[in-house]
């Protein structure tokens, strides 16, 4: 038995990297997983490879912009579970890095859609859940870019800082409960495939690998730690 035997825990973004593998380390911590993306296909990928090593997953495959569809999803979990234990908000779009004059319109709509409206969405969503939980954890999944600016990474970067500025309220708002603790989580240079994108020439093996930050998401789970925090994985 661990500290996680029974939990129930949703992440998103979880058909590969970052994603997959916390997915699949919070499996084998004895957590029953609720595996959400838009592909189906690498969600069952994901959902085959918990039930091998004997752990318990369960797909949700949906588009995170459809608000509706999150609501749906909440409302599956309740009937079914009655309560959420442990939400990982780890899907995000990287989107064209380029000058911020040159930020198309569109596609910085679909990237503040990805990486704060729909995590805004499930927040709200899921946040009767978390409170019905005897104690709860929110991770949100960050970067660096989202504190310190860079050229060319303004769209992605300011998604970002909104995001953190939406866990940091989040976190205050639900303090006074005792119970939901809020972590905001940059992995630091991972192995994924967003990395890959953002710097094609990187040799991949000279950065961790996504496991690596898996793991520490695990071991965050068992430590003491004030709501709001910002943890880097190095």
């Amino acid at each position: 038995m661990t500290a996680l035997q029974g939990k129930l825990v949703l992440v998103t973004g979880a058909s590969r990297g970052i994603g997959a593998a916390t997915a699949e380390a919070l499996a084998r911590s004895g957590a029953h997983v609720i595996l959400v993306a838009r592909t189906a296909s690498g969600l069952e990928q994901v959902e085959d490879r918990i039930h091998e090593a004997g752990g318990s997953a369960t797909i949700a495959p949906l588009d995170l912009t459809d608000g509706e569809a999150i609501g749906k999803l909440a409302t599956a979990v309740a009937e079914r579970w009655g309560q959420l234990d442990i939400l990982v908000m780890n899907a995000a779009m990287l989107g064209t890095l380029t000058p911020v004059e040159h930020i198309d319109p569109k596609e910085y709509a679909r990237v503040l859609g990805i990486n704060l409206l729909a995590n805004q969405a499930l927040i709200a969503a899921f946040d009767p859940l978390l409170r019905r939980a005897k104690k709860a954890d929110v991770i949100g999944v960050t970067s660096s870019v989202g504190r310190e600016p860079r050229a060319f990474w303004g769209a992605y970067g300011s998604s970002k800082a909104a995001f953190e500025i939406l866990l940091g309220a989040y976190a205050d708002e639900t303090d006074h409960t005792g119970k939901l603790r809020v972590t905001v989580l940059d992995p630091g240079a991972t192995r994924t495939r967003m990395r890959e994108l953002a710097f094609p020439g990187e040799n991949p093996e000279s950065v961790k690998s996504p496991e690596v930050v898996a793991e520490r998401i695990v071991q965050l789970l068992s430590e003491e730690r004030a709501t709001g925090a910002r943890v880097r994985v190095d």
